[in-house]
Protein backbone atom coordinates (compact mmCIF):
# COMPACT_ATOMS: atom_id res chain seq x y z
CA UNK A 1 0.00 0.00 0.00
CA UNK A 2 1.49 3.05 -0.63
CA UNK A 3 1.05 6.58 0.74
CA UNK A 4 -1.44 7.83 -2.11
CA UNK A 5 -3.27 4.79 -1.19
CA UNK A 6 -3.88 5.72 2.66
CA UNK A 7 -7.28 6.06 3.57
CA UNK A 8 -8.59 8.84 5.82
CA UNK A 9 -11.15 7.34 8.60
CA UNK A 10 -14.58 8.75 9.45
CA UNK A 11 -15.04 9.44 13.45
CA UNK A 12 -17.67 6.73 12.93
CA UNK A 13 -15.42 3.97 11.41
CA UNK A 14 -13.39 3.97 14.52
CA UNK A 15 -16.46 2.59 16.65
CA UNK A 16 -16.84 0.24 13.89
CA UNK A 17 -13.90 -1.43 13.88
CA UNK A 18 -13.66 -1.53 17.40
CA UNK A 19 -15.15 -5.27 19.26
CA UNK A 20 -18.90 -5.17 18.86
CA UNK A 21 -19.21 -7.44 21.70
CA UNK A 22 -17.10 -8.49 25.17
CA UNK A 23 -17.59 -12.53 25.88
CA UNK A 24 -16.91 -14.41 28.71
CA UNK A 25 -16.00 -18.13 28.33
CA UNK A 26 -16.77 -20.32 31.26
CA UNK A 27 -16.28 -24.29 31.02
CA UNK A 28 -14.14 -26.40 33.79
CA UNK A 29 -12.39 -28.00 30.45
CA UNK A 30 -9.53 -25.29 29.91
CA UNK A 31 -8.64 -27.21 26.35
CA UNK A 32 -12.45 -26.33 24.85
CA UNK A 33 -12.11 -22.08 26.61
CA UNK A 34 -8.91 -22.40 25.11
CA UNK A 35 -10.08 -23.21 21.36
CA UNK A 36 -13.54 -21.28 21.29
CA UNK A 37 -10.78 -17.96 22.59
CA UNK A 38 -8.53 -19.15 19.82
CA UNK A 39 -11.17 -19.49 17.16
CA UNK A 40 -12.78 -16.19 17.70
CA UNK A 41 -9.12 -14.13 17.46
CA UNK A 42 -8.32 -15.60 14.24
CA UNK A 43 -11.76 -16.02 12.84
CA UNK A 44 -14.33 -13.06 14.40
CA UNK A 45 -12.79 -9.58 14.59
CA UNK A 46 -16.39 -8.04 15.64
CA UNK A 47 -16.02 -10.50 19.03
CA UNK A 48 -13.34 -9.79 22.00
CA UNK A 49 -12.69 -12.34 24.25
CA UNK A 50 -12.54 -10.87 27.86
CA UNK A 51 -12.84 -13.46 30.23
CA UNK A 52 -11.30 -17.12 30.15
CA UNK A 53 -11.98 -19.45 33.01
CA UNK A 54 -12.18 -22.69 33.87
CA UNK A 55 -13.97 -21.97 37.51
CA UNK A 56 -16.95 -20.05 38.11
CA UNK A 57 -15.74 -18.20 41.05
CA UNK A 58 -12.36 -17.20 38.71
CA UNK A 59 -15.20 -15.85 36.00
CA UNK A 60 -16.92 -13.29 38.31
CA UNK A 61 -14.16 -12.44 40.25
CA UNK A 62 -11.98 -11.43 36.68
CA UNK A 63 -11.51 -7.49 36.62
CA UNK A 64 -13.58 -7.54 33.54
CA UNK A 65 -16.65 -9.30 34.21
CA UNK A 66 -19.39 -8.68 33.77
CA UNK A 67 -18.74 -8.50 29.96
CA UNK A 68 -21.77 -8.55 27.69
CA UNK A 69 -22.05 -11.91 26.77
CA UNK A 70 -20.94 -15.44 28.90
CA UNK A 71 -20.92 -18.56 27.57
CA UNK A 72 -21.33 -21.04 29.97
CA UNK A 73 -20.95 -24.41 30.41
CA UNK A 74 -23.78 -26.40 31.69
CA UNK A 75 -22.09 -29.04 34.14
CA UNK A 76 -18.99 -27.64 36.15
CA UNK A 77 -18.12 -29.95 39.39
CA UNK A 78 -18.96 -26.74 41.45
CA UNK A 79 -21.97 -26.42 43.73
CA UNK A 80 -23.05 -23.68 42.71
CA UNK A 81 -26.33 -25.03 40.08
CA UNK A 82 -26.95 -23.78 36.68
CA UNK A 83 -29.06 -21.32 37.72
CA UNK A 84 -27.65 -19.46 40.45
CA UNK A 85 -24.76 -18.98 37.74
CA UNK A 86 -27.10 -17.47 35.44
CA UNK A 87 -29.55 -15.60 37.51
CA UNK A 88 -26.00 -14.07 38.81
CA UNK A 89 -24.31 -13.16 35.33
CA UNK A 90 -27.83 -11.08 34.21
CA UNK A 91 -28.41 -9.51 37.64
CA UNK A 92 -24.65 -8.28 36.39
CA UNK A 93 -26.26 -7.03 33.34
CA UNK A 94 -24.27 -9.96 31.31
CA UNK A 95 -26.55 -12.15 28.35
CA UNK A 96 -25.94 -15.86 29.30
CA UNK A 97 -25.45 -18.81 26.40
CA UNK A 98 -25.28 -22.34 28.20
CA UNK A 99 -23.15 -24.62 25.99
CA UNK A 100 -23.83 -28.36 26.86
CA UNK A 101 -22.73 -31.84 25.99
CA UNK A 102 -26.12 -32.94 27.29
CA UNK A 103 -29.40 -32.44 25.28
CA UNK A 104 -32.00 -33.13 27.94
CA UNK A 105 -35.21 -31.04 28.11
CA UNK A 106 -35.31 -30.51 32.09
CA UNK A 107 -31.52 -29.09 31.79
CA UNK A 108 -32.60 -26.59 28.93
CA UNK A 109 -35.59 -26.16 30.33
CA UNK A 110 -33.88 -25.00 33.73
CA UNK A 111 -31.66 -23.04 31.93
CA UNK A 112 -33.82 -21.14 29.65
CA UNK A 113 -36.26 -19.97 32.80
CA UNK A 114 -33.29 -19.04 35.23
CA UNK A 115 -32.78 -16.01 32.07
CA UNK A 116 -30.51 -18.14 29.32
CA UNK A 117 -30.75 -16.27 26.27
CA UNK A 118 -30.09 -19.51 24.52
CA UNK A 119 -28.87 -23.65 24.58
CA UNK A 120 -26.64 -24.50 22.06
CA UNK A 121 -24.62 -28.40 22.18
CA UNK A 122 -21.00 -28.28 22.13
CA UNK A 123 -21.42 -30.68 18.77
CA UNK A 124 -22.03 -27.15 17.22
CA UNK A 125 -18.91 -25.60 15.00
CA UNK A 126 -18.11 -22.70 16.98
CA UNK A 127 -18.38 -20.51 13.92
CA UNK A 128 -22.28 -21.47 14.59
CA UNK A 129 -21.88 -20.99 18.39
CA UNK A 130 -20.59 -17.57 17.53
CA UNK A 131 -23.17 -16.56 15.25
CA UNK A 132 -25.55 -17.22 17.76
CA UNK A 133 -23.38 -14.44 19.94
CA UNK A 134 -24.28 -12.19 17.20
CA UNK A 135 -27.21 -12.54 17.09
CA UNK A 136 -27.83 -12.22 21.05
CA UNK A 137 -25.86 -9.16 20.93
CA UNK A 138 -28.09 -8.06 18.35
CA UNK A 139 -31.39 -8.63 20.14
CA UNK A 140 -32.68 -10.75 17.99
CA UNK A 141 -33.98 -14.08 19.28
CA UNK A 142 -32.06 -17.30 18.73
CA UNK A 143 -34.27 -19.65 17.19
CA UNK A 144 -34.24 -23.16 18.49
CA UNK A 145 -31.22 -25.46 18.01
CA UNK A 146 -30.78 -28.54 16.73
CA UNK A 147 -31.12 -31.21 19.14
CA UNK A 148 -26.89 -33.12 20.54
CA UNK A 149 -26.66 -36.10 18.60
CA UNK A 150 -24.72 -37.56 21.20
CA UNK A 151 -25.03 -37.18 24.88
CA UNK A 152 -21.91 -37.20 27.22
CA UNK A 153 -21.81 -37.24 30.80
CA UNK A 154 -19.37 -34.63 32.50
CA UNK A 155 -16.81 -36.20 34.95
CA UNK A 156 -14.22 -34.00 36.24
CA UNK A 157 -13.06 -33.79 39.91
CA UNK A 158 -13.18 -31.21 42.33
CA UNK A 159 -11.82 -27.53 41.74
CA UNK A 160 -8.57 -26.32 42.67
CA UNK A 161 -8.99 -24.51 45.75
CA UNK A 162 -8.90 -20.80 45.57
CA UNK A 163 -7.08 -17.94 47.41
CA UNK A 164 -8.46 -17.76 50.94
CA UNK A 165 -10.53 -14.63 51.78
CA UNK A 166 -11.12 -12.33 55.29
CA UNK A 167 -14.31 -13.49 56.55
CA UNK A 168 -17.32 -11.34 56.78
CA UNK A 169 -18.71 -12.23 59.07
CA UNK A 170 -22.39 -11.68 57.44
CA UNK A 171 -25.70 -12.47 59.91
CA UNK A 172 -27.38 -15.44 58.46
CA UNK A 173 -30.43 -12.61 57.96
CA UNK A 174 -27.81 -10.52 55.63
CA UNK A 175 -26.53 -13.64 54.08
CA UNK A 176 -30.42 -14.67 52.72
CA UNK A 177 -30.92 -10.98 51.61
CA UNK A 178 -27.35 -10.90 49.71
CA UNK A 179 -28.44 -14.50 48.03
CA UNK A 180 -31.84 -13.21 47.21
CA UNK A 181 -30.63 -9.72 45.78
CA UNK A 182 -27.77 -11.01 43.99
CA UNK A 183 -29.75 -13.02 41.60
CA UNK A 184 -31.23 -10.16 40.41
CA UNK A 185 -34.24 -9.35 42.87
CA UNK A 186 -35.05 -6.04 43.53
CA UNK A 187 -34.91 -4.39 47.34
CA UNK A 188 -38.54 -4.48 46.94
CA UNK A 189 -38.58 -8.06 45.71
CA UNK A 190 -35.90 -9.30 48.71
CA UNK A 191 -38.24 -7.71 51.43
CA UNK A 192 -41.13 -9.66 50.08
CA UNK A 193 -39.58 -12.87 49.96
CA UNK A 194 -38.26 -12.38 53.21
CA UNK A 195 -41.53 -10.93 54.87
CA UNK A 196 -39.97 -7.73 56.24
CA UNK A 197 -39.92 -4.20 55.59
CA UNK A 198 -38.28 -2.22 52.75
CA UNK A 199 -36.05 -0.60 55.18
CA UNK A 200 -35.27 -3.62 56.61
CA UNK A 201 -34.34 -5.44 53.59
CA UNK A 202 -32.27 -2.29 52.65
CA UNK A 203 -30.64 -1.95 55.91
CA UNK A 204 -29.06 -5.74 56.03
CA UNK A 205 -27.99 -5.10 52.33
CA UNK A 206 -26.39 -1.93 53.50
CA UNK A 207 -24.77 -4.01 56.49
CA UNK A 208 -23.64 -6.58 54.17
CA UNK A 209 -21.93 -4.07 51.90
CA UNK A 210 -20.45 -2.09 54.65
CA UNK A 211 -18.63 -5.38 56.31
CA UNK A 212 -17.73 -6.34 53.08
CA UNK A 213 -15.62 -3.40 52.94
CA UNK A 214 -14.33 -3.54 56.47
CA UNK A 215 -12.47 -6.60 55.54
CA UNK A 216 -11.39 -5.29 52.03
CA UNK A 217 -13.69 -7.06 49.80
CA UNK A 218 -15.32 -4.30 48.00
CA UNK A 219 -19.28 -4.75 47.32
CA UNK A 220 -20.41 -1.21 46.34
CA UNK A 221 -22.13 -2.42 43.39
CA UNK A 222 -24.16 -5.39 42.45
CA UNK A 223 -21.61 -7.21 40.34
CA UNK A 224 -19.09 -6.30 43.07
CA UNK A 225 -21.87 -8.17 45.50
CA UNK A 226 -22.21 -11.13 43.06
CA UNK A 227 -18.40 -11.62 43.26
CA UNK A 228 -18.22 -11.92 47.17
CA UNK A 229 -21.38 -13.78 47.64
CA UNK A 230 -19.48 -16.30 44.87
CA UNK A 231 -16.44 -16.29 47.05
CA UNK A 232 -18.48 -17.37 50.43
CA UNK A 233 -20.31 -20.05 49.23
CA UNK A 234 -23.76 -18.34 49.71
CA UNK A 235 -25.46 -18.21 45.95
CA UNK A 236 -28.83 -21.05 46.02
Amino acid sequence: MTPDDDVRREPGDEREARPLVRVGILDDHAVIVDGIAFWIAENAPDVEVAIRATRWIDLIRDEAFPVDIVLMDLQLPESVSIESRIRACRAAGCEVVVVTALDDAESRERSLAAGAVAFVPKTLPVREVIDVVRRVARGERVPKRPRVRDEQSAAASAPPTGAEVADAALSAAEQRAVTLYVQGLSTNEVARRMEIGYETAKTYLRRARDKYAKVGRPAGRRSELIRRAAEDGILE
